[in-house]
């Protein structure tokens, strides 16, 4: 039999009920649609979590005070010589080869007032010259903070462009007084909007200098944290690891129990990206009972169109059709059913994809791996249901098939 005339043969079983296939195709449709939907927007996440979390600086080490327990966070070792992290470590951090910036920051939540009398309640970062560079950080109006505040403990501020929108609305800051704590700050800059990346927003904060926050607004003399940029992404593990040995040695604890954890940024970005692709593949798991359920759909109709049509089988088989030929014509039939129920599913994927990144701001992404996948289940589904039928019509006996009623 010819593929010209099985092509002929299944046009016209499929149209002769168009409602029947219309609904069969629809349940591939709803199935792969889902499957490319979730994948791509499961990729749109993680890519958008990963630039977030970069813009947050280049080839970044964290060190944070106290011992990161898997499932319980940062907590506090309660052991060692230095239970903080101390200004002095800065100089020793400074000293390791392959380190660019180190940019130690202490952080508050203070009410912040305007001359107007509107207030907002923002994270205050204590920050050195050096938090431009390592955070990636640009002023939109005016400037960052410079080394001569540190050194005279000025009282100035940066502001994030939300806190300026909420505190100033429209109008220009720069020169402007705020108070901070009851305490009054000169706003000389505002800093170009980030976004916000996860659970911290460096849009709604506040710069005053390290030595004022830690002299004036706080009263502590330790870091909240040291960010740490390596020169080169590939220094990034020896610098982790000579970071880690120097600090042990400054603050004089057992290597076993240290009073402090360094984090990379490759580290989170792994986490989060594994975290993603979790729950990704457990959509995609969801979204693929839909095409069983198609599957099964295709399986029933196939079913029910040999027996409507045993007579006709019969006839083909007294005539001179072979079992190969009646069983290629079922089996094209449900191959048929599916890739177009793929085509019309990667559209309604894709055109859901579209639909989440304009209302969720999310930039989902299509993959050709996805696209692909798609078709090769859906031709999976159309051979695995549809060969069942297609045996069960080329297994009829000829006189059997004629005398059905």
């Amino acid at each position: 039999m010819k593929l010209a005339d099985i092509l002929q043969e299944t046009y016209t079983a499929l149209s002769s009920n168009k409602v029947r296939s219309g609904l069969t195709i629809l349940g591939i449709v709803i199935g792969i649609g889902s499957v490319i939907a979730m994948v791509s927007i499961g990729q749109g996440a993680s890519g958008q979590i990963q630039s977030s979390i970069e813009g947050l600086g280049s080839n970044l080490l964290t060190i944070l005070p106290g011992v990161i327990q898997p499932g319980r966070g940062i907590v506090s070792s309660g052991r060692g010589a230095a239970q903080t992290l101390k200004n002095e470590d800065i100089d020793v951090l400074q000293g390791i080869e392959g380190v660019a910036y180190v940019s130690p920051e202490v952080q508050r939540r203070f009410q912040i007032v305007s001359p107007a009398g509107t207030n907002t309640n923002s994270t205050v970062i204590g920050a050195t010259p050096e938090y431009e560079a390592v955070r990636n950080v640009v002023a939109a109006n005016g400037s960052f903070i410079a080394e001569s505040h540190i050194r005279s403990m000025g009282r100035v501020a940066v502001l994030g462009p939300t806190v300026a929108q909420d505190l100033f609305a429209d109008s220009d800051p720069v020169a402007k007084t705020i108070r901070i704590n009851k305490i009054n700050f000169k706003v000389i800059g505002v800093l170009q909007s980030k976004g916000s990346a996860g659970f911290f927003n460096p849009d709604d904060t506040v710069f005053v200098p390290l030595t004022t926050m830690q002299k004036i607004l706080a009263g502590v003399d330790f870091l909240s944290t040291i960010a740490v940029s390596v020169e080169n992404k590939d220094l990034m593990p020896q610098v982790q690891e000579s970071a880690t040995t120097a600090l042990l040695v400054k603050h004089r604890v057992d290597p076993q129990n240290p009073d402090f954890s360094i984090v990379s940024q490759a580290d989170i970005i792994g986490t989060l990206t594994q975290v993603t692709d979790t729950f990704t593949i457990f959509l995609a798991s969801i979204a693929g009972i839909s095409l069983l359920v198609g599957g099964i759909g295709i399986m029933n109709m196939m079913l029910t169109t040999v027996t409507e049509r045993t007579r006709e089988i019969g006839l083909r088989k007294a005539i001179g059709a072979k079992k190969k030929d009646i069983s290629l014509q079922f089996l094209a039939e449900a191959v048929v059913l599916t890739f177009l129920g793929g085509v019309l599913g990667v559209l309604l994927g894709w055109i859901i994809s579209l639909a989440v990144s304009s209302l969720a701001g999310i930039a989902t992404s299509v993959s050709v791996s996805s696209v692909l996948l798609a078709f090769g289940v859906s031709a999976a589904i159309g051979i695995l249901f549809g060969y069942y039928p297609a045996r069960k019509a080329s297994g009829m006996n000829p006189i059997d098939a004629l005398r059905y009623e």
